[in-house]
């Protein structure tokens, strides 16, 4: 058995919010420059440098990509060998995330109550799911996550007759519903099967996979391309202003389901699509 104390948890956490918040990850850079050389509008391209050196700034200044420094979303695997000794992780957790927020001047951007409104000051409290694996390592994944994004979601219970098609169509119907309000160039997160709820947590996962690296089923990485290729052809383009650079990636995660359902996910994320791991 392996002894973690919390407060190596929180102060990992606090490290995960302002790094995540204020430095690009190589996956969505490259993304990027590459859609620079390959994008067909001339003020398309323009705006997707003018991205790029927003991101030169935060990351050499420390400040934060994005004024919408997110919802704290966490994916935590712990090891059957860990013991953590003091506050639960979770207690843990969210120490760490006030921690990140308030001294990493950090936007605080949770309410107590989604009807009263009243701002908790600190991004607390974050939205944590756990994975208990083999081992005695705990690995996390931190994704904050903007809600001019996460507004344009969507989730759709289609009969298992609509096929891969119905997927395909639910898909490409959502990024033309969601336009240039997510902040495009998006990453476009889909979970594919489980019940209701699970599909939707399904989509939020799929959006903390490095965009270079496609499903490991050959069916679904076709699929994540397929989907990539028919969302870049609705038009919106970099902040909505056209061009064929509308999607960086399709990412894809699914799970067995009811022979009576085919629950669909769709999960949207800003062109910066912040994300970190950290293992313990």
């Amino acid at each position: 058995m392996r002894i973690v104390k919390s407060e190596d948890i929180t102060r990992t956490v606090k490290e995960m919010c302002i790094s995540a918040n204020c430095h690009l990850n190589s996956d969505i850079r490259n993304a990027l420059e590459k859609g620079v050389k390959e994008e067909e509008s001339e003020v398309c391209r323009g705006i997707l440098k003018n991205l790029l050196q927003n991101a030169d700034i935060a990351d050499r200044k420390e400040v934060p990509i994005c004024q919408d420094t997110g919802m704290a979303v966490f994916f935590i695997e712990i090891g059957n060998e860990v013991f953590v000794d003091g506050d639960t992780v979770t207690e843990a957790v969210n120490k760490g995330v006030s921690q990140g927020y308030t001294e990493g001047y950090l936007r605080k951007s949770v309410v107590r109550d989604p009807l009263d409104r009243v701002n908790t000051n600190d991004n607390t409290p974050a939205v944590i799911y756990y994975d208990f694996v083999k081992g005695d390592k705990i690995k996390i994944t931190f994704a904050p996550k903007g809600f001019g994004s996460e507004n344009k979601g969507g989730l759709k219970m289609l009969n298992p007759s609509d096929g891969r098609q119905g997927v395909i169509d639910f898909v490409v119907e959502t990024i033309r519903k969601a336009g240039p309000n997510p902040c495009p160039p998006m990453v476009v997160g889909v979970g594919i099967g489980g019940t209701m709820d699970k599909a939707a947590v399904l989509a939020k996962k799929a959006l903390t996979r490095d965009i270079d690296v496609r499903n490991a089923d050959p069916y679904y990485a076709e699929l994540e391309q397929l989907l990539l290729d028919k969302v870049n052809l609705l038009g919106i383009g970099p902040q909505g202003m056209g061009g064929t650079t509308t999607a960086l990636a399709v990412n894809i995660e699914t799970f067995p389901t009811h022979i009576a359902g085919l629950p669909v996910a769709v999960n949207v994320n800003c062109h910066a699509t912040r994300h970190t791991v950290r293992e313990i």
